[in-house]
């Protein structure tokens, strides 16, 4: 019986295994490659769209925004994230099109060792930080749309963005994450951490007031409604990181659990392996373990 050997590098390693041979990164169980490569491209699209709009509206001193405004977004972990999606994308566009487009090595696959772990770990943050996202402003943050372009942003923002995470766990091939994920993961999210309080130092406002400690102050606006001027408290600010670390835990399980669910029944039970460059089947075997795939023999 072998033994099994704790490497304490793991997490800062790529790996030296055969990388993807049956291209689970740039194919889809169900949809044909040209097929995935025009979602993933719309999906880019739409993201680019809405990012580019929300700039261009709020620098445009519409609904009382300003450049201002568009400058201190870059603080915000909902835009920061949604730029990753509008990123990767166009990146995961760019990998499916180099397959549909001859079957031959995809970009991907004649990158870097350390680009594809680091686009597999790309891949993780999409399927997971949106639905933080999505959970933390309908739970917390959320209050009315006073304009139709507020309903417009928040919902491309804060409901979208987990519907293009769903269209990765569900639509794709790819592998559930390696556990290590989960470890660069939370150092991500104390990156950003940092960052809401580089923002507090520097520009002197807190992103998000959950994250502020100074005790509440309640104060009776204009229209007599009690709003709070002050933060959370020290203890809820703990509180409130200490969820969302835990809350990225259970997320990171959740998706792994439904890709492997996905895996299992398209794969296992459906026989469902993959759509492939012109109707090519996936060599006979375990595809995973091929150094050569059939059709390049």
């Amino acid at each position: 019986m072998a033994k099994w050997r704790y490497n304490r590098f793991e997490a800062f390693q790529f790996g030296n295994d055969l990388w993807d041979p049956s291209h689970r990164f740039e194919t889809s169980w169900l949809l044909r490659p040209w097929v995935l490569f025009g979602v993933r491209a719309l999906i880019s699209l739409y993201a680019f769209t809405v990012t580019f709009f929300i700039i261009g509206w709020e620098a445009t001193d519409h609904d009382g925004n300003t450049i201002h405004d568009v400058r201190k977004s870059f603080s915000f972990f909902t835009v920061l994230c949604y730029w990753g999606i509008c990123f990767y994308f166009l990146v995961a566009a760019l990998h499916t099109f180099t397959y549909a487009l001859n079957g031959g090595t995809p970009l991907l696959n004649r990158l870097p060792r350390p680009l594809q772990a680091l686009h597999y770990l790309f891949w993780s943050t999409i399927t997971t930080f949106p639905f933080l996202v999505t959970i933390v402003y309908w739970a917390i943050l959320f209050s009315s749309f006073a304009t139709t372009f507020a309903l417009w942003s928040n919902i491309s923002q804060h409901a979208l963005n987990s519907a293009f995470g769903l269209f990765e766990i569900i639509f794709t091939r790819i592998n559930p994450a390696p556990w290590i994920h989960l470890l660069w993961l939370i150092v991500l999210l104390a990156l950003y951490c940092g960052l809401a309080y580089t923002t507090v130092a520097t520009k002197h406002y807190y992103v998000y007031s959950f994250l502020n400690p100074n005790p509440p102050n309640d104060v009776l606006d204009s229209n007599g409604k009690k709003t709070n001027i002050g933060g959370v408290g020290k203890g809820a600010v703990v509180g409130y990181v200490f969820g969302i670390a835990v809350a990225i835990v259970i997320i990171f399980c959740l998706s792994r659990l439904l890709v492997w669910g996905r895996k299992w029944l398209t794969e296992k039970r459906l026989g469902m392996r993959g759509k492939f460059y012109a109707g090519r089947e996936m060599g006979m075997g375990d595809v995973e373990l091929e150094v050569q795939r059939a059709w390049e023999k």
